[in-house]
Formats: C-alpha cells, sequence, structure tokens
C-alpha cells in the first residue's frame, strides 16, 4: 500500500534510473498524463502494466477514488508525460490527499526540466525562483509586475506559440538589456541553449518557427545592479 512519484526522461529516455524501473515493475497500477505516452514508454522498458489516466482535467474526480484503492492495498505509480509529476503538472492533489489520509507517498528523484536549464543558463542559481507556467490572460501582467523586482534569478516553463509574447513582456517589465537563457529541447537531439539579453532573445526567435518544451532562465534585478556597480568600478 503506497504511492510512488516516478520521474521520467524530459527527452533522452536513457536518463530513467534503474530505481524508477524497478518501481515502475514492482506497482500494481501506473497512474499516467497520457496513456499513449506513458505506454510507449513502458514498453520501451519492457514493462507490462495496467495504465490508468490521471490528468489535470479528470484529478478533483480521481483522487478519491485514487486513494480508496491505494487503501485497499493496491500500489500505484503516478508519472507525468516527461519530468517529476506535481511540478508544473498534475499531482499534488493526490499527494495532498494521500498525506492527509495516511497513505504512504515516496518520491523518486529523478529529471525535472528547470534544473538543467538553470545550470546551463550561467546564471545565478545559489537563490532562485521557480515560477512555472505564467497565466494565460487574467493575473498574468499583475504575476509580471510582481516579479519585476525579484532578486533571485527566475525559471519560467513556456510555450514555443507564447515563446516571443512571453520575451517581449520581460522586456517591458524586466528591461530590455536582462539577462535570459532560453532552454529548447533539453536532453533531445536538438537542444539549444540561447543566452543573451532579452532583445537578444526575442531577435533571435521571432525569426523562426518554434518547437519544442521551453524553459526560460531570467536574472534577478539584483544581479542587474550587482553588474552595473562593477562596471562603475572599472
Amino acid at each position: 500500500m503506497k504511492l510512488y512519484i516516478v520521474p521520467t526522461p524530459i527527452g533522452n529516455l536513457e536518463d530513467i534510473t534503474l530505481r524508477a524501473i524497478n518501481v515502475l515493475k514492482s506497482v500494481d497500477v501506473v497512474l499516467a498524463e497520457d496513456t499513449r505516452t506513458s505506454g510507449n514508454l513502458l514498453k520501451h522498458l519492457g514493462i507490462s502494466k495496467p495504465l490508468h489516466s490521471y490528468h489535470i482535467h479528470n484529478e478533483h474526480q480521481t483522487v478519491a477514488r485514487v486513494v480508496e484503492r491505494i487503501r485497499k492495498g493496491e500500489t500505484m505509480a503516478l508519472v507525468s508525460d516527461a519530468g517529476t509529476p506535481a511540478v508544473s503538472d498534475p499531482g499534488f492533489l493526490l499527494v495532498r490527499a494521500c498525506i492527509r489520509e495516511g497513505v504512504p507517498v515516496e518520491c523518486l528523484p529523478g529529471p525535472t526540466a528547470f534544473v538543467p536549464a538553470l545550470v546551463n543558463s550561467g546564471l545565478p542559481n545559489d537563490r532562485f525562483t521557480f515560477e512555472g507556467f505564467l497565466p494565460h490572460k487574467k493575473g498574468r501582467q499583475t504575476r509580471l509586475q510582481n516579479l519585476a523586482n525579484e532578486e533571485r534569478t527566475m525559471v519560467f516553463y513556456e510555450s514555443p506559440h507564447r515563446l516571443v509574447k512571453a520575451l517581449h513582456q520581460f522586456a517591458e517589465h524586466f528591461g530590455a538589456d536582462r539577462q535570459v537563457c532560453v532552454s529548447r529541447e533539453l536532453s533531445k537531439m536538438f537542444e539549444e541553449n540561447v543566452r543573451g539579453t532579452v532583445t537578444e532573445a526575442i531577435a533571435h526567435f521571432g525569426e523562426k518557427t518554434v518547437k519544442g518544451e521551453i524553459v526560460i532562465v531570467v536574472a534577478g534585478k539584483a544581479d542587474e545592479k550587482r553588474k552595473s556597480d562593477d562596471e562603475d568600478e572599472d
């Protein structure tokens, strides 16, 4: 009787851990954000397990039923399409419900997109804030206004078709010369990390069709001030 949170590769299938494979082999049921995507991964690993759908559109309706099944003795693994479940993916409600009901929860360490993007950026990572996806419409401007004076490095997820729009909004609220790193298709064959100012990133991505998963790392305001102070000393 347990719920395992199992991270899955964000691109390169070799990033699956031995422990994740062993857990997926041992559980009774795998809860998947997309059963087709997870089915392909299990097939690649040579694992055959019942797959049940668990995604953002059915999360509220499914939680109580899943918790009850685990309490009756089943062991389940929750996976997302890529990365660690509950990090900008469904899973938080289920983990919280299990904890409240005394159901053991164990989260395995493993792939998540923002960590390699943050390290790849070359921006300070001793202190950072993970913002995930910005609101699509309502609340988006307010969130950006609130982050304008954030001194820590900021990490955002964004969809390809909203990337250039987001960069323009960063220029408006953070400044066109703010340093950023845009990471695309991390761990895959065509991985790309574009570093520079917001203006330079807009120029790069505004000239082509953008595909793949996107992570944007943005320098905090304090780093910009420190850079200016260093230049004054020179």
